[in-house]
């Protein structure tokens, strides 16, 4: 759907094989998720704990996730948007799928619910983040090293956060948001220092 053809540096899946081949390679991706969650090698979760993870990871995935989302992304194209419907559509896109990851892992550690919630905070606040720095690289970076196509966003006459904003306040929002991913990690201490880093890469990252 994005239609471009590159990513990471190398051709896109539909440029190599054909756009038919790399749906279904999406679709054999997507159901084996569900089937290693699903096989669930840590012994010690119990079924409760296993069917809620799976109920996580299809969330993030249908209708009120990634789909849904890329439904917005798609129908936004050439329409003016504000920040608040933006930020909406990019929390139901890669947002749904970092908070997924996120949740996941506090299910398969056994979080309590405080430590659940102040998790989900910490990855909405990234999720976000990332799309802004995405938006800012479509603008500032260079092809060869963001490792797709620079521009193409504008090109396309899709909403983003600098379209809509500006960058200077493109930059302004990608602080707040790693500003609070930070400040909701603050009460695990020293055991959210990945986090901290992960927050930090989503934030500064050149690809």
């Amino acid at each position: 759907m994005d239609d471009d053809a590159l990513r990471r540096g190398r051709p896109t899946c539909h440029i190599v094989f054909g756009e038919a081949m790399a749906i279904l390679a999406g679709d054999a991706l997507q159901a084996l998720a569900f089937e290693i969650l699903a096989d669930n090698p840590v012994s010690r979760l119990d079924a409760a704990t296993s069917m809620a993870m799976l109920r996580a990871l299809g969330r993030a995935c249908g209708a009120e996730g990634m789909a849904g989302g890329q439904a917005l992304d798609l129908a936004a194209v050439g329409h003016p948007l504000t920040l608040a419907e933006l930020e909406h559509m990019h929390a139901c896109k890669t947002g749904a799928l970092i908070r997924a990851s996120v949740q996941l892992g506090a299910l398969a550690a056994g979080a309590d619910a405080a430590t659940r919630r102040a998790l989900d905070d910490y990855a909405h606040a990234v999720g976000l983040a990332f799309q802004v720095r995405d938006d800012i690289l479509d603008v500032e970076g260079e092809s060869t090293v963001i490792g797709k196509t620079a521009g193409k966003d504008a090109a396309a006459d899709k909403p983003t956060f600098p379209s809509i904003i500006g960058l200077d306040a493109s930059r302004a929002r990608l602080v707040e948001l790693t500003d609070s991913a930070l400040a909701a990690v603050t009460p695990l201490g020293e055991d959210a220092g990945l986090l901290r880093e992960l927050a930090h890469y989503a934030a500064h990252r050149r690809y």
